[in-house]
């Protein structure tokens, strides 16, 4: 059960710019916060149905663990093939196998995600702390997408495909391109008078965009280096993540997401 102070709730209404979010219907009121409601004339609402239930639920969608299994034989350097039993503080470990030195282009793009994971951890703590538990549960899903990057690239396998708000990466991308066919509404573009989360949204899409270009980089896949075809699947990935945000961004302005 949440219990809701006055101040909160002042909080809340400043920060939505004259609205409140759609708190949990176990939420209780404190006997100031409900004169507040009662001086405002405001209807507490509860969460609604506008999200399609998750029937698909992911094999990666699950928390995070430490990512490095310190088992099986000595890795070896990346570079000179010599085993390396006592890490360099300059090298961390590229793969199960290897070490490579920390300005390895694909540990920078490794870097990138981690960070673009903690964006997305930071946003969900927002979404919380708005009482805004449907957009945070979205967000755990994205950040654990991350995590499914960063796996795919320690271990040099295809990412999963992108699965968010019970719909695949293709229908999120036709959303992404044609807003008003879907949800009734024109593309956005944030300004001062949306709500903080929007602009959260929003920095986590410029970040995916950003990591990216920096995947493409790493791999070579612009200068047709990618033999693999590894890095065109991270690319791919994090394109599809950034359209999965515009999508949060674009539910959350029509009103489908708790609090928008």
């Amino acid at each position: 059960m949440t219990i809701i102070t006055e101040s909160e709730l002042r909080e809340f209404w400043k920060n939505g710019r004259g609205q409140l979010p759609a708190f949990p219907s176990d939420t209780r009121f404190t006997d100031s916060a409900r004169e507040f409601l009662r001086q405002h004339k405001i209807d507490v609402q509860t969460p609604t149905a506008g999200i399609e239930p998750n029937h698909i639920h992911p094999e990666w969608d699950k928390p995070g663990t430490f990512p490095v299994v310190l088992t099986g034989s000595v890795p070896v350097c990346a570079v000179c093939g010599q085993p390396i039993k006592h890490k360099p503080d300059h090298m961390t470990q590229l793969d199960a196998g290897h070490f490579a030195s920390k300005t390895d282009s694909r540990l920078m793009l490794r870097g990138r995600v981690d960070s673009l994971h903690a964006f997305v951890m930071l946003a969900a703590a927002k979404a919380r702390s708005f009482q805004m538990t449907n957009l945070a549960s979205h967000l755990d899903t994205l950040a654990a997408y991350c995590r499914e990057i960063m796996s795919a690239e320690y271990n040099s396998r295809q990412v999963a495909p992108l699965i968010l708000l019970g719909k695949r990466e293709e229908e999120l991308h036709e959303i992404s391109h044609w807003p008003d066919r879907h949800l009734g509404i024109q593309h956005i573009i944030p300004g001062p008078e949306d709500h903080e989360m929007i602009h959260w949204l929003n920095v986590l899409r410029t970040q995916a965009r950003e990591v990216e270009v920096v995947a493409l980089e790493a791999f070579g896949t612009d200068r047709g280096l990618d033999q693999s075809g590894i890095g065109k699947n991270i690319s791919h990935a994090l394109n599809r993540f950034s359209s999965a945000v515009y999508v949060l961004e674009l539910y959350f302005k029509a009103g489908k997401l708790n609090g928008g």
